[in-house]
């Protein structure tokens, strides 16, 4: 028989609850962050990897080299080559004739550049085989390269730079002059080169003039003879400097002495 003191008494109207103690089931947790593990006990070295220093440069970078080059090829076409010698050279002839704007400056300044190509090939050259081609094979450094390929203009430029000019420049720069060549900076070797060429080229100018001058103190003389004072002695004498330079081939022997004068 049970004990009354181990059985609940129930009343009317109440319900009993029995609550069960439930385990739930062990789930591991996320594994932490783990640490760099150090170097071995002794080991300090230090490995640097230089391999693609003097690859090819990328596309980028050489786009970017060519824009550069490309705006500033006005400035280097007219003061480190023999453009502006020649240019000067074909105006002056133009005035000998007394031709004001035959031929156009475009015709001039045209044939200029192609003749410039035509002198320069051997330099462009050189400075292509040296310094371009190796850069963009990957075999120099832009810094190897650009003291390479700028040495062979630098030895045109010297070549046909007058001494007085590098003395004059050096000398308002208050710098002493280089005794070697190749100690002479860009930024006098540039004006110095300049200030040669349109010296040569008042030269050749003069040269030039004197024949026709002649025909125009001919012509002159004649019409002053003649009473025919109110006749301008330019229109006259046109036609005969026309004919002597075309007789002579005038073309021809300018640009004959302008070729050889870089020879």
């Amino acid at each position: 028989m049970a004990s009354a003191e181990n059985t609940p008494a129930r009343t009317a109207g109440t319900t009993t609850t029995t609550v069960h103690d439930v385990r739930m089931p062990d789930v591991p947790g996320p594994n932490g962050p783990k640490g760099p593990k150090g170097t071995k006990k002794g080991d300090t070295s230090v490995t640097v990897d230089l391999s693609g220093l003097t690859d090819k440069p990328s596309t980028s970078v050489t786009v970017i080299i060519a824009m550069t080059l490309l705006s500033l090829l006005p400035a280097i076409l007219l003061t480190c080559t023999s453009f502006t010698k020649i240019l000067v050279v074909l105006g002056l002839t133009r005035n000998a004739l007394g031709l004001q704007q035959t031929p156009p400056n475009q015709v001039l300044a045209g044939l200029a550049l192609f003749l410039s190509l035509f002198i320069m090939a051997p330099v462009l050259s050189t400075m292509n085989d040296d310094g371009v081609q190796p850069y963009l094979h990957g075999t120099k450094t832009s810094a190897q390269a650009w003291d390479d390929g700028i040495k062979p203009l630098k030895g045109f430029m010297l070549d046909h730079t007058d001494d007085d000019e590098l003395t004059l420049l050096t000398n308002v720069a208050k710098r002493d002059l280089p005794k070697d060549r190749d100690d002479v900076s860009m930024a006098t070797l540039v004006p110095a080169f300049v200030l040669s060429e349109l010296k040569q080229a008042f030269i050749i100018g003069f040269i030039v003039f004197i024949p026709f001058l002649v025909i125009d103190i001919v012509v002159s003389g004649a019409l002053m003879a003649l009473g025919m004072m109110m006749m301008p002695p330019v229109m006259v004498s046109l036609p005969f400097k026309l004919l002597l330079f075309v007789l002579v081939d005038g073309w021809g022997l300018v640009i004959k002495s302008v070729v050889a004068s870089y020879g």
